[in-house]
């Protein structure tokens, strides 16, 4: 954990990289599918990119405000939370909902990929030997340094595998306005997805829905993680 107030700025660093980068590429993947399926509209706003500057612009607070405060009042152990989005086109989604079901899932699958990357990083260094498994790997200390320390490789990549992973599974919760209330539309016939979206659009349900997948979040990826870990760390046996 940060000791001082240079260590505390410096994971803080590390958080933002981690959360700008994941973010980028989740609300760019989101873009790119919509435009391969026939929306263009996030294309035409200059989503279809990897600089974070286009994302950050179109959410501000998501982006910047609410990271870096939520960093600041998580204390020393360090977290961060946020958000952006990617526009599309409404009536498209209607007329093509398992498309925009499609659409939704290029988010998720983006940060399992980038948790499974985080994982080659993490096994190419316990191999070389420049990292060694955390004594207790809880985030944002999933692997240290050799010589037992935090080091900012070995807190990049952690936390890398930790909030990709938090981002994967929280996504897919089928709670509005998560991509998982989306992506459900592909088990479903276009008349009754067309009204699954008339409910979940409405404002009051997207507000209901964030608090009830937090509360369900809570007690849905604890297991996950460490299912997660006993994988990535087989040859510990975690329990």
């Amino acid at each position: 954990m940060p000791v001082n107030l240079v260590d505390f700025i410096v994971l803080g660093l590390l958080w933002y990289i981690a959360f700008v980068a994941s973010t980028t590429l989740h609300e760019a993947a989101h873009a790119l599918a919509a435009r391969w399926l026939g929306d263009p509209t996030a294309y035409y706003a200059g989503q279809v990119t990897l600089n974070p500057v286009a994302h950050a612009a179109r959410e501000p607070l998501g982006m910047i405000i609410v990271p870096l405060v939520s960093y600041v009042a998580s204390g020393s152990g360090g977290w961060m939370i946020g958000w952006a989005s990617a526009p599309y086109d409404p009536f498209w989604a209607r007329r093509y909902p398992q498309r925009a079901a499609l659409m939704a899932l290029a988010g998720p699958l983006t940060n399992l990929a980038l948790v499974l990357l985080a994982a080659l990083l993490i096994r190419l260094g316990l191999w070389t030997g420049a990292f060694e498994i955390a004594r207790v790997p809880v985030p944002p200390d999933v692997v240290v340094w050799n010589d037992g320390q935090r080091n900012p490789l070995s807190a990049l990549v952690s936390i890398l595998f930790v909030l990709n992973l938090v981002l994967f599974a929280f996504n897919l919760l089928p709670f509005p306005p998560l991509d998982g209330s989306s992506i459900i539309q592909l088990f479903m016939r276009r008349s009754t997805a067309v009204r699954w979206q008339d409910f979940v659009h409405q404002p009051i349900v997207g507000l209901v829905g964030i608090v009830a997948a937090w509360m369900v979040f809570y007690k849905y990826f604890p297991p996950i993680y460490f299912a997660a870990l006993r994988v990535l760390f087989f040859e510990r046996g975690l329990g």
